[in-house]
């Protein structure tokens, strides 16, 4: 029989098997998930320590926030089991930095003010994996926001949403760097 005998069905099927051995050829040994996490199947277990506030100012709430928050994020985004203590991954570390300062400076009647003010966040974090060693790292991860000049650090530390996107971009490349090996 030659492939040009072939009915289009038949082709069909044998393209649709060709590509999926190749899709299983390309799987290797890890496990891959459609949240983008490429996690041992051995790993289980994941324990978040809380990341203390050691920067000189910042919501007395940013410690537990900035915690509760990663802790949130793994378990929406990974199927490890949290524990208190001693996990296969383990994360641990404190926030360095919480800064509000200008950042773009506007002339306005002859004087010069701030256009925008910029909150950075600076996080170290210690990420170990007991099962894989040579994944381990330390490594200060940082983020901003931008707000109206009329908005100052009270109006900011006040507002839960206005801190949303420079936590959740510190813990979505602390996600990416741990368990997406991005």
């Amino acid at each position: 029989m030659t492939w040009s005998k072939c009915s289009p069905p038949l082709l069909g099927r044998a393209y649709g098997v060709l590509a999926l051995l190749m899709l299983l050829s390309l799987s290797g040994c890890s496990v891959y998930s459609f949240t983008g996490t490429n996690i041992d199947p051995q790993v289980k277990t994941i324990s978040i320590s809380t990341f203390q506030n050691n920067a000189n100012n910042g919501p007395s709430t940013l410690s537990q926030r900035f915690t509760e928050e990663f802790k949130n994020y793994f378990q929406r985004n990974t199927t490890l089991k949290l524990v208190p203590r001693d996990g296969d991954l383990q994360f641990e570390g404190q926030i360095i930095a919480y800064d509000f300062a200008p950042a773009a400076i506007q002339r306005e009647n002859g004087v010069d003010q701030a256009g925008i003010n910029r909150l950075t966040i600076q996080v170290r974090v210690r990420f170990t994996n007991t099962n894989d060693p040579k994944q381990d790292f330390e490594q200060t991860f940082q983020s901003t926001g931008d707000f109206a000049a009329t908005r100052d650090v009270s109006s900011i530390n006040n507002d839960p949403s206005a801190l949303r996107l420079p936590i959740n971009n510190i813990i979505t490349d602390t996600f990416n760097k741990s368990v997406a090996n991005w």
